[in-house]
């Protein structure tokens, strides 16, 4: 069970690393398409922002599902 946790952990790890990433490109891509402009510090802070709100979101209605039980 222990491997499964470790794997489990790992997984979320790389998928907010990930998503951080993916948020971090589409902002530097996006902001000057659109004519906003915020230094590299600033995008960084900001698509950080945003993934700690979807690992909160994942987290509540993973909680969510299982409680209604999703598992």
């Amino acid at each position: 069970m222990a491997k499964g946790r470790l794997f489990s952990a790992v997984e979320a790890v790389a998928n907010v690393a990930v998503g951080w990433g993916v948020a971090l490109g589409i902002q530097l891509v996006a902001f000057p398409v659109v004519g906003l402009q915020a230094t590299v510090s600033q995008h960084a802070a900001l698509s950080g922002l945003f993934t700690a709100a979807s690992l909160v979101r994942s987290y509540v209605l993973r909680r969510l599902f299982l409680r209604l039980g999703g598992g």
